[in-house]
This record gives C-alpha cells, structure tokens and sequence, in this order.
C-alpha cells in the first residue's frame, strides 16, 4: 500500500474527528462521549433490536452492553425482549424512555446545528463543493466496509441472494424466467474442492454473492454474480468478479468463462471493461445471448479492486 495514501486517509481523519468534535468528553455538550450519543441517535423513538445496532455500527458486542447499560442507568432507554404477542423472547430491543426521547430530540437538533455551523463560513459554491465531495467519500467508505467471503450455498445468507438474483432476471429476462429450462447448478459444483460461492456482506447482511465453478479439463466458470440495488455503483460486483478470478488462479485455472444475457447490460459492460472477451458458445444454455472468456495471468490486488 503506498504510504502517501496511508499518510492522506490518516490526515483525513484527524480533521474530521476534529471538526466534528469526536474528541470531546460531552459530545455536543450533551453530558456523554460520541459513542453513547450516537447509539442514543440510532436507537432513535422508534426503538431498534440489539443485534441490528450491533451490526450497523460494527460495535464489539461486550462494549455495546456496557454502552446500552449506561444509557439504561441514566434512565434514558429500557432494553428487553420484544414485547409483542407472538414475539420471539430472545429478540432484545433497545427502546427510548420519555427522557431519552427528549435527549434524543435535543442531540437531534444539535447534530442539525454542528451541520450548519460547518456550512456556514463557506461561500454558496464552496458549500456544494462540500457536500458532493462528502457524498463521494461516503459512497466509497460504504463500498470499503462490504466483506467478500466464501460461504456455503446452503447458507441461509446466500439462499436469501441467489433467491434474490432469480427474482431479478425474472424481472429483466425477455419473458420471464424458468429455472427449469436453465442450467443447473447443484450446490456440490459450489463448494471446495469443485468450486466456492462468494458471499458480500455490508455490516452484516448480505448485498451480493457470486460463484465459480472449476473444471479439471476446460476454464473455469463463473455463475450466479449479484448485486442488490441499494449498492449498485459502488464497485461490488467488479470486487466480486476480481476475486471469483482470483480464487480460480489459485487453483490452477489459466482461464474463466461465463455465459450472460441479453438485457444484463451493466453486467456485459463490467466484462468488457475487466477484459473478458465475446467467444463463441460453448454451451446450450436457454438464456444466454453473450458468452465471455478471460484468460488468467499473475493477478494482483490491483486486478480485484
């Protein structure tokens, strides 16, 4: 990794932290640290499960405990199971109180005021400069938090996305979709040593898979790459296919393939633009419209991000 980056990210850092007053005791002069503010703001009046807090802010879960407990010490929430007839009792949520709605609206107001005070040196030009330069730091921080792994197909996690990408081409397929007329692929093609399907999570759900199969006698092949919409554009499904190819090259394979359709644009315009090749085709799948190659050489982490 080239320091002058690491260097820059870090500088970053320190001025955001600064200026947004991260250092402070009392975050906005609340009476509580940032950690204890921004849980009280996540919990917000419509309450949250534990378990989703935990995976949204990313919090080790002996600290999100010693954070709720002294959010329910100072009387502002009441954590419990879900009090719902028919609620699961192991579910538990964090619910403000009537002080921890009023602290809430108050940290609320306050967040709008630091927002503003940060806007309002700056001339009209300057703040729009701001802000879209803020998006696209958050579009890319967001894509930098997405964990790419291997996951068994049998997983509910990716049942949920390969359910998902069914319903998607059934929706954009030129008269639907019948997974009877396509080719299968069984779960034992996506598991070592025959192949392995790639699970992308975004703070713990899952927003994206992909698969590869491997075969000793013809390139390997690549299946079943998806992306939700709520991630589209940010460099996903480019990630994934990097590192369906990696895992490939590992194993020996000098080339991938895949088959593709029609009305898949975005994803026709992702392998062109990552080297793949149209061939000729090389199978008898009903869908298919396009079919892409790529040969393999030393891949390096350039190639996958």
């Amino acid at each position: 990794m080239d320091s002058a980056l690491i260097a820059a990210v870090r500088r970053f850092n320190r001025t955001v932290t600064q200026r947004v007053g991260a250092l402070d005791d009392e975050y906005m002069a609340q009476g509580r640290p940032l950690g204890q503010a921004r849980l009280l703001w996540e919990i917000g009046p419509a309450g949250a499960e534990v378990a989703a807090l935990r995976a949204r802010l990313g919090l080790d879960s002996g600290y999100l405990s010693r954070l709720l407990r002294t959010l329910e010490n100072d009387r502002l929430i009441t954590v419990g199971p879900v009090g719902q007839a028919g609620g699961d009792g192991r579910v538990r949520v964090a619910t403000l109180t009537d002080t921890g709605r009023t602290q809430w609206a108050d940290l609320d107001q306050r967040s709008d005021d630091l927002a503003a005070s940060i806007l309002e040196p700056l001339t009209e030009h300057r703040r729009e400069r701001l802000v879209t330069a803020m998006a696209e730091v958050e579009r890319l921080l967001v894509g930098s938090m997405v964990v790419i792994e291997p996951c068994p197909p049998s997983d509910p996690r990716a049942r949920a996305c390969l359910r998902a990408y069914a319903r998607d081409i059934a929706r954009r397929f030129d008269g639907g979709f019948d997974p009877a007329l396509s080719k299968p692929v069984p779960d034992e093609a996506l598991v070592p040593p025959n192949g392995v399907l790639l699970l992308a999570t975004l703070n713990s759900e899952p927003i994206g898979c992909g698969a590869v199969k491997l075969h000793s006698d013809a390139p390997a092949e690549i299946k079943r790459v998806w992306v939700a919409d709520t991630v589209r554009g940010l460099g996903v499904g480019r990630r994934l296919l990097g590192e369906l190819e990696r895992y490939a090259a590992e194993r020996g394979a000098t080339a991938v393939r895949l088959d593709t359709n029609r009305n898949l644009t975005e994803a026709i315009a992702l392998y062109r633009a990552t080297g793949y090749r149209e061939i000729e085709a090389y199978n008898t799948e009903h869908y298919a419209h396009h079919w892409f190659e790529k040969r393999l050489g030393a891949l390096t982490a350039a190639t996958v991000r």
